[in-house]
């Protein structure tokens, strides 16, 4: 399985990696959110062949400056721009400011060819606005941690992005998460853990890693009727597809 690690550790031990590949996960993709944690997933990349690397600024961390993203992402083990987005639940003080780095990113990432990463909470209207009528990323992107609203859903699917789901479909009190499940097509599921938050039950309030992953798969199995295997293989699949494709990347994999 390759999977999206939202904000993982950066001084991850080799026993550490050697579990997870136990596991099943053959290939990692860790993702920045400001301009120091993508050079450390930068330099995660560099040192392991199965990892690879998004670069970002994400809404939470916009006082970062943008001069040096270009340069990140151009880098062969950077596979997408992100995480990007818009955050109305923690930040609502600077809500243009959020939107105007978001759209220079999206610009940054049709410059370099890259789809992105994003990142919505409390703010789905102006996410999907700007997406859909402002800055067009050409190489389409992930929502990731999927918001269990429906409406949000089929807005996200019109746009022909993918949908990633994390532990909270597996959460007790996530009561549509079946419904929402059954609302992507199995071509366009991703699943990521948003390491180190969102352990899946029956880990939930723990420390969170990719080992975890197959509680998310297999939620997914269930509500789609099919065996955990199959959803592992697709997702896979689905993430090579959309992230490894670019022949400047293929040589990684």
């Amino acid at each position: 399985m390759l999977i999206i690690m939202m904000r993982n550790s950066i001084t991850i031990e080799n026993k550490c990696w050697n579990r997870h590949i136990v596991c099943g996960v053959t290939k990692i993709l860790n993702a920045g959110y400001s301009i120091e944690s993508s050079k450390k997933a930068i330099q995660l990349a560099e040192e392991y062949d199965f990892v690879y690397a998004s670069v970002g600024v994400s809404p939470n961390d916009v006082e970062d400056k943008l001069d040096l993203l270009p340069k990140l992402a151009a880098h062969p083990k950077v596979v997408a721009i992100g995480e990007i987005g818009l955050d109305y639940y923690w930040n609502k003080e600077n809500k243009e400011l959020q939107k105007e780095i978001f759209m220079r990113q999206i610009e940054i990432a049709n410059e370099i060819d890259l789809p992105i990463i994003v990142h919505t909470r409390d703010s789905e209207e102006d996410t999907i606005d700007i997406l859909k009528n402002k800055r067009q990323c050409k190489n389409k992107g992930v929502f990731h941690c999927c918001l269990l609203n429906k409406e949000f859903v089929k807005e996200a699917l019109k746009l022909d992005y993918y949908i990633s789901f994390s532990g909270v479909i597996t959460f007790k009190n996530s009561k549509n998460a079946e419904e929402i499940i059954n609302m992507v097509p199995l071509e366009r599921i991703l699943i990521e853990t948003d390491a180190p938050y969102l352990s899946p039950e029956p880990l939930r309030g723990k420390r969170n890693d990719s080992r975890n992953l197959r509680y998310v798969a297999q939620k997914i199995a269930e509500a789609k009727k099919m065996k955990t295997e199959e959803i592992a293989k697709i997702t896979y699949n689905n993430a090579i597809n959309f992230f490894l494709t670019d022949t400047c990347h293929l040589s990684q994999i």
